[in-house]
């Protein structure tokens, strides 16, 4: 059964930090690139940031480059989301997923190329 469980969530201040993991299980999860997405209220969810299955290329969202930071430990099937200097414009629902797409260097930005998701974990901003 194919599993990705998010976990590392809440509440912060502004200028905090927090890091986000997604355990998965169920899929040869070294074989995947891996992706954080985010769905704030009243918005549709938006790319965030991805990484490849080999760790050689990560690419971010222009809201979050400098801020964030994705990385992946293959021998736990853990892929993490590092975030610094948030901001409240961050609050949202964060959620990774998996995607068999491309080669060793891909980097899916589009939800449609990511085949397994998560449930989601919440994290508010306060000012």
């Amino acid at each position: 059964q194919v599993q990705l469980v998010e976990s590392g969530g809440g509440l912060v201040q502004a200028g905090g930090s927090l890091r986000l993991a997604c355990a998965a299980s169920g899929f040869y999860f070294s074989d995947y690139a891996m992706g954080w997405f985010r769905q704030a209220p009243g918005k549709e969810r938006e790319f965030v940031a991805a990484l490849s299955w080999s760790s050689d290329s990560t690419t971010y969202a222009d809201s979050v480059k400098g801020r964030f930071t994705i990385s992946r430990d293959n021998a736990k099937n853990t892929v993490y989301l590092q975030m610094s200097s948030l901001k409240p414009e961050d609050t949202a629902v964060y959620y990774c997923a998996a995607s068999r797409s491309g080669g060793r260097y891909s980097v899916p930005r589009a939800e449609s190329l990511y085949v397994n998701w998560g449930q989601g974990t919440q994290v508010t901003v306060s000012p």
